[in-house]
């Protein structure tokens, strides 16, 4: 859509802002069951034009309202009570969550017209799976996909707006902080039901330096000293963990991990059905999230086959949302764009060319390193790469199913295979700290198990009779890799001739383990 093309050449930074400001202006209504739209826009507009809204199902119907103007919620937090204290004494905290209820409920014969409600998350793969044998091609099988499980322009609006109502609560401390998301829900990879990543930034940027210029004294605020910044983080992550389990209205499950290498707080927000993980301002994190937004607005192909191997991935067991030593969803992703680097022509750029395309307000330095790389989106020229995405995901499987894990690793820097700098199985280099791989944790189970589903895709793929399958009402292409491949599947075992006895063992026992263990959560649930 036109819409959608207009915001894609947005660079992250004026994507961002944007969100954030439409965030300050909405509200959160929980809704009587039997609503009229026309009524409550009607009286809403009485405190101010009404820019947008939709309804959506959670715990009983709710409504996001942005308002044009910030000082229409002031206008209606004044005309909004407290609740009443009859069996509970409420916290009086006064927030941008509200319940509506009817004062004379409508008698039942009234001709509602039923509310448009907006989906938070995506359906059951094998109605997706459904959905793809209808399909004419494996590319339109794969846009199908992305359309199903991408984020929708409502669910980002809901995300912003959990940011925004943690940051009324940092605010009361730190009047100056922001509270933003970060990772998938801006990185234009984000899959519905997907957590929110947020964190807390106190940097003020460039306006205070330009001030500081100005008069005979240097001047600075007298403020706590701490003998680190991790003591700093943990402090103030605690006490804002605090107020939210005290003071949050629909905060709830919340956990202080103070302790882990990049201290956070997790907890579920009830209002918009998220479970979020706040923590304190990573400024590396970021420009990883704004790397991949870049690619993932450079061409829809990118994010088409991300999507892709990421539900195949899931299907076969090779990701897990649990710690582990599975494949991470971050870990595919940079493999995807790496082969997408290495197609000839590159249907992406390396990120030292993006760096090369720089200027001086790209230019960041993080904690010693570079990590400098193009913002507009303008600057970077088209692929003349026209490969279509039946051959990508062919290609993407035979790539990978064939790679030189043992000698090589994966640097999206330079574009290359280079040899690995340590002896994990997977190597994958972190694209800004670049003495850090970031899938040490996979073991070599999970590697082969990987290279072995590859080479078992990559075959289905090229042995098969689309016709003769469409014929018989057969799932087929992208349908047929989304099924998992059964145990006695003959044609596995022969792919896997090239692969030593000693990891099958281990690579049956690492099956067995993960079977156990998700018999154990599924009895656990």
């Amino acid at each position: 859509t036109d819409a959608e093309v207009s915001t894609r050449k947005k660079t992250f930074a004026e994507v961002q802002t944007e969100r954030l400001d439409q965030a300050e202006r909405t509200v959160l209504i929980k809704c009587p069951s039997k609503l009229n739209e026309k009524k409550l826009l009607q009286y809403l507009a009485s405190h101010g034009n009404v820019k947008s809204h939709f309804f959506f199902e959670n715990r009983g119907i709710n409504a996001l309202i942005e308002f044009s103007e910030k000082s229409s919620i002031a206008s209606l937090q004044d005309a909004v009570g407290i609740p009443s204290a009859s069996e509970h004494h409420v916290v009086p905290f006064k927030s941008r969550l509200f319940t509506f209820t009817l004062k004379n409920p409508v008698s039942q014969h009234v001709e509602e017209t039923p509310l448009r409600l907006s989906p938070q998350c995506h359906i059951p793969v094998k109605d997706v799976i459904e959905k793809l044998c209808l399909a004419d091609s494996i590319s339109s099988q794969m846009y199908i996909l992305l359309n199903e499980y991408q984020l929708t322009e409502e669910n980002i609006k809901l995300r912003f707006l959990a940011c925004s109502l943690v940051q009324d609560f940092t605010r009361a401390y730190f009047p100056d902080s922001t509270v933003k998301p970060f990772g998938s829900s801006v990185n234009t990879f984000g899959k519905l039901g997907s957590d929110v990543d947020m964190f807390l930034d106190f940097r003020d940027t460039g306006r205070h330096a330009t001030k500081m210029k100005k008069g005979p004294f240097e001047m600075e605020y007298q403020m706590k000293r701490l003998p680190s910044e991790r003591l700093a983080t943990q402090r103030i992550l605690s006490v804002i963990g605090d107020c939210l389990d005290n003071f949050g209205p629909g905060c709830v499950n919340v956990q202080k991990i103070l302790n882990a290498r990049c201290p956070l707080v997790k907890f579920s927000h009830q209002a918009t059905g998220f479970q979020c993980d706040l923590s304190v301002s990573n400024s590396i994190a970021i420009r990883s999230s704004e790397l991949l937004y870049i690619y993932g607005c450079l061409d829809s192909r990118v994010r088409a086959l991300v999507f892709t191997v990421r539900c195949w991935a899931r299907v076969h067991g090779l990701t897990n949302s649990a710690p582990g030593t599975w494949i991470t969803n971050f870990s595919l992703t940079l493999m995807v764009m790496f082969f997408l680097q290495r197609r000839s022509p590159p249907i992406i750029p390396t990120l030292d060319q993006l760096k090369e395309l720089a200027d001086e307000k790209d230019k960041h330095i993080i904690g010693g390193y570079d990590c400098s790389f193009v913002s507009d989106l303008r600057k970077i020229k088209p692929t003349k790469n026209t490969e279509t995405l039946d051959v990508l995901l062919g290609a993407f499987f035979e790539y990978f199913g064939n790679f030189d894990f043992r000698k090589n690793s994966i640097n999206l820097r330079k574009g290359k295979e280079v040899n690995k700098p340590e002896s994990t199985p997977l190597y994958i280099w972190n694209p800004f700290e670049q003495d850090l791989n970031i899938s040490k944790n996979v073991n070599q189970p999970q590697l082969e198990k990987f290279i072995a589903m590859a080479r078992e895709s990559a075959w289905i793929l090229q042995k098969e009779d689309k016709t003769q399958q469409m014929i018989n009402k057969e799932p087929w292409g992208l349908a047929a890799l989304l099924i998992p491949f059964g145990k006695n599947n003959f044609k596995m075992k022969n792919r896997m001739k090239g692969i030593g006895s000693e990891t099958i063992r281990s690579l049956l026992d690492s099956l067995k383990l993960n079977n156990a263990s998700s018999q154990q959560k599924a009895v656990g649930k």
